[in-house]
């Protein structure tokens, strides 16, 4: 059974990187980040592994997403409420992140996103009743 999902994305300022995340609520960890590489911590079962562009090449012959051209990943993340949807938002906005579209209530699910520094999509939703696993 999986038991964790660490996401590995390349970001073109570290430091940067790392503050927007921190300024989300979210923390870094240090055990596991150097001068190349940083460890977010989202939930006890979620981290966010952001690694300088030289650093990310090491891990893929492929070229890194223009994110300004193109999309290279969709992320999403659960909410406990519609709230916190929205303060999430709020937060990122205020970091130095953007946004593309508007909140949607589905009446089953609330949606609304934010697009980080580097151009990595982050969709946050809250769902009236949650899925069975």
């Amino acid at each position: 059974m999986i038991n964790q999902v660490f996401l590995n994305l390349p970001v073109a300022d570290l430091q940067r990187s790392v503050a927007f995340f921190k300024a989300l609520g979210f923390t870094h960890n240090p055990q596991f980040s150097d001068d190349s590489a940083a460890c977010i911590v989202v939930s006890d079962a979620i981290f966010v592994m952001l690694g300088t562009h030289a650093k990310f090449r090491e891990f893929t012959p492929k070229a890194i997403c223009d994110t300004n051209q193109a999309v290279e990943v969709l992320i999403s993340l659960s909410c406990e409420s519609r709230e916190e949807v929205d303060a999430l938002v709020a937060k990122a906005l205020a970091a130095g992140g953007s946004t593309y579209d508007q909140p949607e209530d589905f009446g089953f699910m609330y949606t609304h996103s934010f697009v980080d520094p580097d151009g990595h999509g982050w969709g946050l939703l809250h769902m009236v009743s949650q899925p069975e696993h």
